[in-house]
């Protein structure tokens, strides 16, 4: 088994709701535990509004729980989400200067990778262009191209394999491949169970915000399947 690198206890993550829903706290995460250990594959199962994109930011040291326990060695992880932009004004340049700072590169080792990012991105000008006039894809792209150079410890990926054009999906498919072949300690959200059963060892499956099952792809999708689609009562 391998080192620990981020370990959960019991974590919950609260936020405000608006005043047109009522108001008051909601828990998007109300009791989730799990322990992630380097060069392990982790995929995250789970209903819209389960808690799972909460989950990565936790992971990823974006949000701080409101109970609970987060232990998390000397690592560095990287979060790519659709949900979470870059600084829109900038450059995709720019961008990908500042993640590597946030990643802990030195700015002249992440300067000598633009080439590669800009390269792997395949955005031409617009790498040089504010993110603001960026699609979703195009985002991504940068994103993905970003944590193929920096290479941080943990890659934290929510929803983001399926965007952008066959080929760049093809692409980034198989760069991913070869850094999960490399170690990479990965935690995948995804609701396309063929990713997940392609690309991870584990499964974890959370339901309103609470850990349900923990374990093998097959015991765990097995499980979530008869949840989703109970069996008639006998007459």
């Amino acid at each position: 088994m391998g080192e620990i690198l981020v370990e959960l206890e019991h974590v919950g993550v609260a936020f405000q709701a608006q005043r047109s829903i009522g108001g008051g706290r909601f828990w998007a995460l109300e009791d989730v535990s799990l322990q992630l250990r380097r060069g392990e594959r982790l995929g995250v199962i789970g209903r819209n509004g389960a808690g799972k994109s909460t989950l990565l930011r936790v992971l990823a040291g974006i949000l701080v729980p409101d109970r609970g326990r987060v232990r998390r060695a000397r690592v560095s992880c990287q979060l790519m989400s659709l949900s979470l932009g870059f600084v829109p004004y900038l450059s995709g340049r720019d961008n990908a200067v500042l993640s590597g700072l946030l990643l802990g590169l030195r700015r002249r080792d992440i300067v000598a990778r633009l080439p590669a990012i800009r390269e792997f991105s395949e955005l031409g000008d617009f790498f040089e262009q504010p993110i603001a006039t960026y699609s979703a894809g195009m985002s991504m792209r940068l994103a993905f191209a970003v944590a193929m150079q920096v290479e941080p410890d943990v890659l934290l990926i929510d929803e983001v394999l399926a965007v952008g054009d066959a080929e760049f999906q093809a692409k980034s498919g198989a760069a991913l491949r070869q850094r999960m072949g490399d170690g990479q300690t990965v935690v995948l959200v995804s609701h396309d169970e063929k990713q997940i059963a392609e690309r991870c060892d584990r499964v974890l499956w959370i339901e309103h915000g609470r850990s349900v099952l923990e374990g093998g792809r097959d015991e765990v999708f097995a499980a979530y399947h008869r949840a989703q689609h109970p069996a008639p009562e006998a007459a």
